[in-house]
């Protein structure tokens, strides 16, 4: 028998809603046979069967919200308890997984494939001299992200878990305890009132799943992240007229022609240049880390509340690779069919509030993230000219937000100017 249970795979998905079964109890099913359509947090996706068998038990309800961990569906695949043991073949360190119930389960898109290479921390040797003894470690791929996010050698923490598996409140509790004690008094936040008094009629709605992500998201954005914003307003008269003109070819190859593939493609120049804006601070061994690659991720919001795609690679695109890569995502998002690997990855992020009329905003950096630009619309305004005469001008209002612990305002004044220098001389783009 197998026991199929509801995979944690490491995004940030902790439940879904079963939406429909696929299957019911004596159905044959072969490997990769759709078992169930679950809702989450992220998307809607059919989930596969990592096996053969016949369906022997229905565990959940339609409606029912199921757990990362919880038993689903049993299939009996003619073979007896899983007990296979894998060991990895390459990485810093030996580890033994037990391969099955908690590995070889189904994702929210499609079947997880699940490494047991260790990941390291930031502080962990590149090489293991082979003269010292390793350590075996089991721990689930969350864990594994966690130790690695906070610097923590996960050799080093005691598991409590089944057979010693390390845990993510193990890696919590140890990160902790090594943190340097406090003489000051701390003062803590006020806790929020669970209680409420009304003076008139009211309506009771629960958060969806994805407002609750967004929800924890932007506290844990605000919570770690000191903001600071500078806002500016950039002269794009010649991107307008520019952009009018390249819209008609981009229309004959079906390409839909917005504002933001110029500035992602700005981006993609003066993150190069500026490459403190697509990093990472390491707080807990207080370094910063660059990254080599430049993946914007794009704000789109949508009838289940905001979510963020991401255009890859945007230093190998063209301006209409872009528009066209982004629409593609956008829509997505919006049709609930994007997967999650299109979700996550982003560099540095973009949100554009011009969409919806609005000019000037602040917006809450993504975590962990040190950076995002927001726009506004567009609008045309009067200006004086070179020889003293009134003339209508065109003007993008931005905001860009920074983590003012590892970034200073002159920096982005500097990286700023960059950016108006490059969409107000939209051919620059075309040169770089």
């Amino acid at each position: 028998m197998f026991e199929f249970k509801f995979a944690d795979i490491g995004e940030g998905i902790h439940e879904g809603k079963l939406l429909e079964w696929l299957v019911k109890e004596g159905d044959l099913i072969e490997n990769g046979d759709s078992l169930f359509l679950v809702e989450t947090d992220k998307v809607n996706a059919e989930i596969p069967s990592p096996l053969a068998g016949r369906i022997t038990g229905l565990k959940a309800s339609v409606g029912d919200t199921i757990k990362v961990g919880d038993v689903v569906v049993v299939i009996d695949d003619g073979a007896g308890k899983i007990s296979e043991v894998r060991k990895r073949s390459e990485g810093e360190l030996e580890v033994e997984e037990l391969v099955g119930v908690e590995e070889k389960g189904a994702g929210v898109v499609g079947e997880i494939t699940v490494s047991n290479d260790v990941i390291p921390s930031f502080h962990e040797p590149q090489a293991v001299p082979a003269s010292k003894k390793k350590k075996k470690v089991l721990a689930t791929p969350v864990a594994r992200k966690m130790a690695k996010d906070l610097g923590v050698d996960i050799t080093q923490v005691e598991g409590s878990g089944t057979n010693g598996r390390v845990m993510k409140e193990d890696i919590k509790k140890f990160y902790a305890s090594k943190q340097p004690k406090k003489s000051l008094a701390v003062t803590h936040p006020t806790p929020e009132p669970t209680e409420f008094k009304f003076d008139g009629p009211v309506e009771e709605m629960e958060l969806s799943s994805v407002r609750k992500i967004i929800s924890d998201a932007m506290t844990q954005s605000k919570q770690n992240i000191p903001h600071a914003v500078m806002m500016d307003e950039f002269d794009v008269t010649d991107l307008v007229a520019f952009r009018r003109e390249a819209k008609e070819s981009a229309e004959i190859k079906g390409i839909k022609l917005s504002y933001l593939p110029f500035i992602i493609k700005a981006l993609s120049i003066a993150l190069k240049e500026y490459p403190i804006f697509n990093s990472v601070y390491d707080k807990a061994n207080e370094k910063i880390i660059y990254k080599k690659y430049y993946n914007i991720g794009i704000a789109t919001d949508t009838d289940r509340g905001l979510l963020v795609p991401v255009v890859k690679g945007i230093d190998h695109l063209s301006i209409l690779d872009v528009a066209h890569e982004m629409n593609k995502l956008i829509e997505e998002a919006r049709d609930h069919t994007i997967s999650l690997d299109k979700l996550h990855g982003g560099t540095f992020s973009i949100t554009n509030y011009g969409a919806i009329g609005s000019l000037f905003g602040t917006p809450i950096i993504k975590y962990p993230e040190v950076a995002i630009l927001g726009i506004g619309k567009i609008v045309r305004k009067p200006v004086f000219g070179d020889n003293g005469e009134i003339v209508a001008r065109h003007f993008m209002p931005v905001s860009l937000g920074i983590d003012h612990r590892i970034i200073d305002g002159a920096d982005a004044g500097r990286f700023a100017n960059r950016l108006k220098e490059l969409l107000s001389s939209p051919k620059l783009l075309l040169m770089s």
